[in-house]
């Protein structure tokens, strides 16, 4: 019996491959004799040949993205070795642009550019039935999403219990921002919502409680996003603890999203809001359209009217800004009271519009995945590393939610970003690349040595919010939500 296999290495084990189980949902026919075998890039790739290969497939669909590139070239070096007579169908955002610069590329028997949800399974039925194609390389027309099979009965019980679920109502986006390969993705197309809805309540039925959407415009269509979110609400009576993120437009929040989102509990919304920047000339630059006035009192409302736990992304090395400007937004996101500000440094995406900067703004990145920018003409290559580290260090003490009585000491005097900066390098100096394994209480004993070390330092001061921070207490019922929070974060490339 012939037998495709299904597979990728997801970013982490509780991750599972959304575009997998939509390929396997729209396979028809074939979908009884295909096998969807999910690895992680903690995996050796022998190990993971050795799984597929044990399977006896007559097909390999192999899905690619930047988190997974190098274990997964890696793994296709083994697989042709071990069978080149074995078809290898390669797919997925990383190795849809700039297709034929790659080595995989060459490896490999077939590429399909775009969404294969329909294409991959007629390319299967080709070459099963003996009309394998000639030509490698497959740009995938856009399919009609009302066309496709959902997918959410493929995962299991066990998905469920212990592994994020991911659900999309819509795809595409509508804005052109320059960073991000959604740019490419016109036009926005939305699920059908009375399936897309019934699907969601088997899922609530079968025991899941946390949702992702993955949705880059949650709420770009207002109709359809409290449809969803009336849809939540009702289930609350049968459903309290549930857990929902969504990312969300930052200057789109009319009265009829506002007035369902206040009725939801605390602990059961997160939005992740993707500011990426306040400086104006810097956003036209990439092509950003974002009325930051509406941006800033959405968040206010959200802050100070709700109970949603607000997750803000800024991006370190865009083209024309220099660290004063990124210091700027970052104090200005930081002033309103976000609980998470997760800044990530600019990447070069394959395909991605923001390599029309590079010459004019001197812009020079990592060669290899993820592809970060090393240096502008704005921030040099030191620069830009202090700021990697000060995104690990922000991130272990500000939006762990685990200094909350020190960090205000932290950031006392006059811009937080510098004196988080300040401390970021200190940090640095003394404790070096062990931050990245560090223990809570390793972590608070420097804070305190940090702290005392300051002029005018209020030693009764630092010993009670010290105290107050002592890891072997409960985290506050604030930042009981991050937890889940971070079980639903994943890289933006589906």
């Amino acid at each position: 019996m012939s037998r495709i296999i299904l597979s990728t290495l997801n970013a982490r084990h509780a991750h599972a491959s959304f575009g997998l189980r939509y390929l396997m949902a729209n396979l028809g026919e074939l979908q009884s004799s295909a096998l969807l075998l999910e690895f992680d890039i903690n995996q050796r790739p022998l190990d993971i040949a050795e799984s597929i290969l044990a399977a006896d497939p007559s097909i390999i669909g192999l899905g690619i993205y930047i988190w997974n590139a190098n274990q997964s070239l890696e793994l296709v070096r083994i697989l042709k070795s071990l069978r080149p007579d074995l078809p290898l169908i390669l797919g997925g955002p990383e190795i849809s642009h700039e297709t034929e610069l790659q080595e995989i590329t060459a490896l490999a028997d077939f590429v399909i550019q775009g969404e294969a949800d329909l294409y991959f399974a007629d390319l299967c039925r080709k070459i099963l039935s003996g009309r394998r194609p000639l030509n490698k390389i497959h740009a995938a027309p856009l399919p009609d999403v009302a066309a496709l099979k959902l997918p959410y009965d493929l995962y299991t019980d066990a998905d469920i219990a212990h592994r994020v679920i991911y659900v999309e109502a819509s795809r595409g986006c509508p804005f052109r921002c320059e960073f991000c390969l959604s740019s490419l993705d016109i036009p926005l197309r939305n699920v059908p919502l009375d399936p897309f809805l019934a699907s969601l309540s088997s899922l609530l039925e079968r025991g899941t409680r946390q949702f992702k959407f993955v949705d880059r415009t949650f709420n770009l269509n207002p109709a359809i996003s409290t449809s969803i979110l009336d849809f939540f609400l009702a289930a609350l009576d049968r459903f309290p603890n549930l857990f929902l993120h969504f990312e969300m437009i930052p200057d789109r929040l009319p009265d009829a999203l506002r007035d369902r989102i206040i009725r939801f509990p605390p602990g059961s919304l997160q939005f992740e809001v993707g500011i990426q920047t306040f400086n104006p000339q810097v956003a036209e630059r990439i092509s950003r359209r974002q009325d930051n006035a509406k941006a800033e009192s959405n968040l206010r409302f959200l802050r100070t009217q709700t109970t949603v736990h607000i997750h803000a992304d800024l991006i370190a090395g865009l083209p024309g800004e220099d660290l004063a400007g990124f210091a700027a937004g970052f104090d200005r996101l930081h002033s309103l009271g976000v609980h998470e500000i997760q800044l990530g440094i600019l990447k070069r995406l394959r395909g991605a519009p923001i390599a029309r900067h590079d010459e004019a703004w001197g812009m020079v990145y990592r060669p290899d995945p993820p592809y970060e920018i090393l240096q502008t003409a704005h921030m040099d290559y030191p620069t830009l590393m202090k700021l990697r580290r000060f995104a690990r260090h922000w991130d272990l003490i500000a939006n762990s939610g685990r200094f909350a009585h020190t960090l205000p000491l932290l950031l006392r005097d006059g811009s937080a970003f510098f004196a988080f900066w300040t401390f970021s390098t200190w940090l640095h100096e003394r404790a070096g690349q062990r931050t990245s394994g560090i223990s809570l209480n390793h972590l608070r004993d420097f804070v305190g040595q940090y702290l005392r070390s300051l002029p005018d330092a209020d030693e009764p001061l630092i010993a009670a919010a010290l105290a107050a921070d002592d890891p072997s207490r409960k985290p506050s019922p604030t930042h009981l939500p991050l937890r889940q929070a971070r079980r639903l974060r994943e890289v933006k490339e589906r």
